[in-house]
């Protein structure tokens, strides 16, 4: 065997017994030294090359691992007093109790300085613990813990009690006879106008303050003024421009001549042709007509409303030739004629079956009338024939008729608004052809209303719902009705107002009125040109839309109706 160095085997056995017992103990201390003392940090790369060197040179490294423990991790012997139990404390104390008595004083000569004086260490640490007491304050950690967890009483929460529903069981399972109920063969009548019964009816006031004397002294003016000569030609009017817009400037509102007519949306508006005198009328959406003398003082003893039609009232005039008569039409398929001589409506025309929109005079006299139907049909109605039916009716083949408007003085051309046409049709023809004359193009949506220049007829004025107003020529109807403007208007009133139907000024037929949907409120007057002339406006007494207007054929006189029945009148 050569003289290198020795293995541990070697070693273990040349050594003696009574030194190798105190090696074991030495080995032990020396473990439960590390286990107390903080652990030293080795850096990964030099542990890994001293354990290449141990291989190469023969000795294997062996880990130790203190008993009891589970974790490789090593502790701080200076832990905190609350994770210190009793158990802890006193085995730390016995292996160090045992430790001090192993070690023999005879067996200490053959430890080395370093050792004994970690021997010493492990004594003096051992008696500093003692002396800290930690082992009852422990313990009377543990007891106090204990009484206040056995002190404590749990509240017993109380149960809450859920309300049970009874079951519904069908009659048909339970076999029970449902009871039977009787239904109502009639259904109950529904609140609604009835259509009014035919004949002539009385002018009966419908409101509480129209006393009969009252109404008596009102339907006597309505007399006498009709009775004054008439100044209505149908020559063109001599007045200049810049005159007549110098007289709409000098026209005013004042709070005496805004008053509420009749209770709702107005349709249709009329002026009395009287010089003297300012009486104005209106029909309503519910079939009310209301007559209202704007030059009396108060409005309530001067306003009387009458409900001559159970349907919006769409069309109404004061005959040209008696202003004594005011015709009116409606939806309800009627026409009348309020007599304020015999105080009565009497009947002219009455088809249940179909609902008329609008009407014109078919003759100067006034005594023949055409009617147009939503369903497209034109009716010729003869006043002086006894009955009230028509003459005469044909189809004209498009979707509606929404206005009829007859030439001043070709009698024999009316023009009609239908739902997207223009048309001019000879009422001579209607019956061998349904072919309009001319048809007026442009107009991209459903028209409002289209009507002849009252004086000349060389003008044709239209609203469309493409928000344009059109003005044409009809001088020359043998060859075509060119367009001479169109008018970028709003023309977009919605579902709760009436729609606007823009009409001649008869005291200058090259102008027109409109109602706007412009803030403040306004009614606007424009030349054909497409210039705007005037607007009035009042901001204390004008705050809604006058979709429905009126003006006086010779007096500065310009009527408006808005959708809550009340008309505004504007004065010179």
């Amino acid at each position: 065997m050569g003289t290198g160095k020795k293995t541990a085997q070697e070693v273990q056995e040349t050594t003696p017994i009574s030194s190798r017992v105190s090696a074991g103990k030495t080995r032990r201390a020396s473990l439960q030294n590390r286990a107390l003392s903080p652990p030293k940090r080795q850096h990964g790369k030099r542990k890994h090359e001293r354990d290449l060197d141990d291989q190469e040179k023969g000795t294997p490294r062996k880990k130790a691992y203190i008993a009891g423990e589970t974790s490789l991790v090593r502790k701080h012997p200076i832990v905190m007093l609350s994770q210190v139990t009793p158990e802890t404390l006193a085995h730390v104390t016995t292996e160090h109790a045992e430790d001090t008595d192993d070690e023999a004083p005879g067996n200490q000569s053959d430890l080395s300085p370093y050792e004994l004086e970690r021997l010493n260490n492990i004594k003096e640490n051992a008696k500093f613990l003692q002396s800290l007491k930690l082992l009852e304050c422990a313990k009377g950690l543990t007891s106090v813990k204990s009484q206040n967890k056995t002190s404590g009483t749990k509240r017993v929460k109380p149960l809450k009690v859920e309300e049970v529903t009874a079951r519904r069981r069908s009659t048909r399972l339970q076999r029970i006879t449902p009871d039977v109920v009787p239904v109502p063969t009639d259904p109950e009548p529904v609140e609604e106008n009835k259509i009014k019964p035919p004949g002539p009816l009385d002018m009966i006031a419908i409101y509480d303050r129209d006393d009969q004397s009252t109404l008596n002294s009102f339907l006597k003016t309505w007399e006498s003024i009709s009775k004054e000569e008439m100044h209505c030609s149908t020559k063109p009017s001599s007045v200049d421009l810049k005159r007549y817009v110098a007289n709409l400037k000098r026209m005013t509102l004042q709070k005496e001549t805004v008053a509420k007519v009749v209770h709702s949306r107005i349709f249709s508006v009329a002026v009395h042709p009287s010089e003297s005198h300012t009486l104005v009328a209106a029909g309503d959406k519910l079939g009310q007509v209301g007559l209202w003398d704007v030059d009396c003082a108060s409005p309530n003893e001067t306003v009387h409303t009458f409900n001559p039609h159970a349907w919006p009232v769409s069309s109404m005039y004061f005959s040209p030739v008696n202003p004594a008569h005011l015709l009116s039409l409606s939806y309800d398929g009627s026409v009348r004629c309020g007599d304020v001589c015999r105080s009565v409506f009497d009947e002219v025309f009455r088809d249940e079956d179909y609902r008329f929109s609008s009407f014109d005079f078919l003759s100067a006299d006034a005594s023949v009338l055409i009617v147009g139907y939503w369903d497209a049909y034109l009716s010729i109605v003869d006043r002086r024939t006894p009955g009230t039916s028509y003459e005469q009716q044909v189809s004209l083949g498009i979707k509606s008729v929404r206005t009829v408007s007859m030439h001043p003085l070709n009698r024999d051309l009316c023009v009609v608004a239908g739902a997207s046409d223009v048309c001019i049709y000879d009422v001579r023809k209607l019956q061998q052809k349904k072919q309009p004359v001319l048809s007026l193009t442009g107009h991209t949506r459903s028209v409002a209303s289209a009507y002849f220049s009252p004086g000349t007829g060389n003008r044709i004025l239209t609203t469309c719902a493409d928000d344009q107003i059109r003005v044409y020529d009809s001088s020359n109807l043998s060859t075509k009705a060119p367009l001479i403007t169109s008018i970028r208007h709003n023309n977009n009133t919605g579902r709760w107002l009436s729609r606007f139907r823009a009409i001649w000024d008869p005291k200058l037929e090259s102008c027109f009125v409109t109602g706007s949907m412009a803030r403040p409120r306004e009614i606007e007057v424009y030349h054909e040109s497409g210039n705007l002339l005037h607007s009035f406006r009042d901001s204390e007494h004008l705050g809604s839309v006058c979709s429905i207007n009126a003006v006086h054929p010779t007096r500065n006189v310009l009527v408006g109706g808005n959708s809550s029945g009340r008309l505004h009148v504007f004065l010179d």
